[in-house]
């Protein structure tokens, strides 16, 4: 997937900074997954390697009925996965999860791709600055 999008949209050009892999995940990835751009990407506020991507309503998790007995499974854990595989294949370790964020007002929560990049990343980020 990492190697057609580059190959479509950039011309074989790879993200070597932070911030553009991040809006290429957010907008480039998403939209050929999903059909559009992600409703947000935002900068973690406790931790500086920590970035979210969120979505009112994940395609995964609309479609699927979780049995009682798996709690609160995330469907978007399967999303996180693909994420993650193109990170790690673009040079950016991390560990990505997907979490539900409730909302007030909304019967539904909304799910959030958690980011947390690993310290070679931020180090390589900061001698590239």
């Amino acid at each position: 997937m990492l190697e057609l999008l580059c190959h479509r949209e950039k011309g074989n050009r790879r993200e070597v900074r932070l911030l553009g892999i991040l809006s290429f995940v957010h907008s480039t990835l998403w939209k050929s997954l999903f059909g559009k751009v992600a409703d947000s990407l935002e900068k973690g506020t406790e931790n500086e390697d920590e970035y979210m991507i969120s979505e009112k309503e994940l395609l995964v998790n609309r479609f699927i009925s979780v049995p009682k007995d798996m709690g609160a499974f995330n469907c978007g854990a399967y999303v996180a996965g693909i994420v993650k595989g193109v990170l790690d294949g673009s040079g950016f370790p991390a560990r990505v999860t997907a979490h539900f964020v409730p909302v007030e007002g909304q019967p539904r929560p909304r799910t959030t791709i958690l980011i947390k990049f690993s310290e070679e990343v931020l180090q390589r980020e900061a001698r590239l600055s």
